[in-house]
């Protein structure tokens, strides 16, 4: 999410043209896309986050129907 977020403000910097931004290049801006993608698409499934999160929601919602059953 910090990355989707840092890639919307050099997005914003750049389009207002604000600061040293301004003069920046836009294949900045296209490079963070495409670190973002090959994060998102590769390195994320490579490491198993994608699951991790998927598993934590699931282990929640399991405690919860837990805990609301034995009340």
């Amino acid at each position: 999410m910090p990355l989707i977020l840092l890639i919307l403000g050099l997005i914003i910097l750049k389009y207002l043209e604000i600061g040293p931004f301004a003069e920046m290049s836009w294949w900045w801006v296209v490079a963070a896309m495409g670190a973002a993608f090959i994060w998102f698409e590769f390195i994320e499934r490579m490491l198993g986050l994608d699951k991790h999160k998927a598993h934590d929601k699931l282990e929640k919602a399991r405690q919860e129907r837990v805990k609301n059953n034995f009340k």
